[in-house]
């Protein structure tokens, strides 16, 4: 039996007809298509999309880039068990893509990417929007999204389609493959017609993985930890991956190891559990990072181990130190030189628990009481930089952070990315549940976090959803407020004013870079931007796009103004002007290193001050082998 529909037809009945599995939660696999239509795409995949309305839900989006930050807000919110498509037109449409692209690939969230391409059958030789590549006639611009995508085909033919598709699925659904995929569809072949076998169209479940640990791997892994004094876990975004949080907290308890977390790892123990001891790396705590310099054996469960969690390479001081690497994907479970135990984390992480239960193994009593007073000096400086005393002055960064902490339960999200709230959330927010904290820092992508928390809420209606925005990255992609409006998502917004570039104008300083170019400010006489502050008003801007805004002055009115919004059943934006003088304290400094070359000649003494600081540094950075 044969069916005759377009490829594009085929490729959303297809779509519909496809769902994931893992213990025995069935979910269906792409829960909805974002769009943007163009020549490329509207013809085709626009018109599959109208004639099966009824079995794909469509989202109108404002930028290609921001539709798939939204389809990656939804992923990791759902687990990773439920993505959506994407489709754009060609030319400009398509390489606004890329960087979306790389971010779900960095982060392996799976998107399903469906630009339109230039037309296989080449009847008009260019087309609009065509990229002319004089040695290569079959060159698009989608081939930029070959390095950033984990799966690409291009769909010349309609037959291509069938095997195409289904290697599309299984990347998707792969744990250690996932990320973006990208088929890339003429325009002329999404609309030409074939005739398709009904098995093509038949439901079909992807069973997601949990592989378990080698025996030899597992029990290398046990002797490991039984040798070790100063043990240390590093809990990463493959905790939340897996789902493992609650065996985590066993083996944490069972063990009496510490945790520390990345900023993708964060609340996988929540923020008063015994053997949560913070963030670690550059933006951690000091009582993580203090562990980490003298641990002599690194746990890592589901981490990648990025710069910032190394303090680049600089963190793990111990001479004696070994790594043990939980991690579904083998390429991560060899690094550092480490021990691998190559399998899901919530399986390794129960059979590592029993295995080590046979032995009645548990850590130190006095290395218990050594982190458990760490912990609570850390959380007196936490309080220090959270509380506002005096309710009518106007808060600064921190103190925001710490306004919406003392307002949220444990249902409500917060979405950021870039800038210096990372830092400040990693080292200051007290996670209450496994997925309160979306911190996307694999890529730091200004941007996300608007476009992220309508993913994120359409995942998760039922929740309070909250995106942390800087002016510096609310200026790169406020459009997807318009999309929140008219879908009647009602995410909520705090919009920080501080004029600038603030992380980057904190790290030039630090690098003898004397934070040029880095504030919104006006030129002054001697050409630089060190003059007033620009008249933007960005809580206008987004009240001219839809949003409800409520602007609060002090730290009163931003208590106020943050409970009216979490009520509110509409999108709404919270808009506070930060205190950024160097007289009111802020957040505590980094407690470890990062490594961002500093300029090895220069006549300016800033710079020079810096290299030599940098020297010093770089000097107890360590190759771990």
């Amino acid at each position: 039996m044969t069916t005759r529909l377009t490829v594009a037809q085929a490729l959303v009945r297809f779509l519909a007809a496809q769902y994931t599995e893992r213990d025995g939660e069935r979910r269906r696999l792409i829960g909805a298509t974002w769009g943007i239509f163009g020549h490329g795409n509207v013809a085709g995949i626009g018109q599959a999309l109208v004639e099966y309305a009824d079995v794909m839900p469509y989202h109108q989006g404002r930028n290609e880039q921001s539709m798939v930050h939204a389809a990656v807000g939804y992923a990791r919110q759902s687990g990773r068990l439920s993505a959506h498509a994407v489709t754009t037109s060609i030319g400009p449409g398509a390489t606004n893509l890329v960087t979306g692209a790389a971010l779900a690939t960095v982060n392996r969230l799976p998107v399903l990417l469906l630009p339109g391409d230039v037309f296989a059958t080449r009847p008009a030789d260019p087309v609009l929007q065509q990229l002319e590549v004089p040695y290569a006639g079959d060159v698009s611009v989608n081939d930029t999204l070959r390095p950033v995508s984990r799966y690409f085909d291009r769909i010349t033919r309609p037959q291509a389609l069938v095997p195409s598709a289904l290697q599309a699925m299984r990347v998707l659904t792969d744990p250690v493959e996932t990320g973006a995929v990208t088929l890339a569809l003429p325009q002329d072949v999404q609309a030409e017609a074939f005739d398709w076998p009904e098995e093509f169209f038949a439901e079909r479940v992807w069973t997601v993985r949990r592989p378990g640990a080698d025996p030899a791997e597992l029990t290398e892994a046990v002797q490991a930890v039984r040798a070790a004094h100063r043990p240390l876990v590093v809990a990463g975004g493959g905790v939340h991956h897996s789902r493992a949080e609650a065996a985590l907290a066993g083996f944490a308890q069972a063990t009496g190891i510490p945790v520390a977390s990345t900023q993708a790892g964060k609340g996988s123990l929540r923020w008063d559990h015994p053997q949560d001891v913070g963030g670690i790396g550059h933006t951690g705590t000091a009582t993580a990072d203090d562990l980490a310099r003298t641990a002599d054996l690194v746990i890592g469960v589901g981490t990648r181990y990025t710069d910032f969690t190394t303090a680049s390479g600089t963190l793990f001081q111990n001479p004696d130190v070994r790594f043990l690497n939980l991690n579904i994907a083998s390429f991560d479970g060899h690094k550092l030189g480490g021990v691998p135990l190559v399998a899901d984390a919530r399986s390794g992480l129960h059979a590592l628990t029993e295995a080590l239960a046979l032995h009645g193994h548990r850590v130190a009593d006095s290395y218990v009481a050594e982190y458990t007073a760490g912990k609570e000096r850390w959380e007196q400086v936490v309080d220090a930089c959270l509380q506002a005393v005096e309710p009518d002055v106007r808060p600064t960064q921190p103190q925001v952070v710490g306004a919406l902490d003392a307002l949220v339960d444990e249902s409500d999200i917060v979405v950021n990315a870039a800038g210096s709230l990372p830092g400040d959330l990693h080292r200051l927010w007290r996670a209450r549940s496994y997925d309160q904290y979306h911190l996307e820092y694999g890529y730091s992508c200004m941007g996300y976090e608007i476009p992220a928390a309508i993913g994120v809420k359409l995942a998760a209606p039922e929740r309070n959803v909250w995106a942390l925005v800087g002016d510096g990255t609310y200026l790169m992609m406020p459009t997807e407020i318009v999309t929140a409006v008219q879908e009647g998502v009602a995410i909520k917004m705090v919009l920080l004013q501080n004029h600038g570039y603030a992380s980057i104008g904190g790290l030039s300083e630090s690098v003898g870079g004397e934070r040029f170019g880095t504030a919104y400010r006006f030129r002054a006489g001697d050409g630089t931007y060190t003059g007033a502050p620009l008249p933007v008003d960005l809580a206008a801007n987004a009240a001219s796009l839809g949003m409800r805004v409520l602007r609060a002055k002090t730290v009163g009115d931003l208590r106020t103004a943050l409970a009216e919004a979490r009520a509110a059943d509409t999108p709404t934006c919270v808009y506070v002007e930060t205190e950024t003088s160097d007289t009111v304290s802020g957040a505590p400094a980094a407690q470890a290193w990062w490594d961002v070359p500093v300029a090895e000649t220069a006549t300016r003494s800033s710079a020079v001050r810096a290299r030599e600081l940098y020297e010093r540094h770089v000097s107890t950075r360590r190759r771990h082998l």
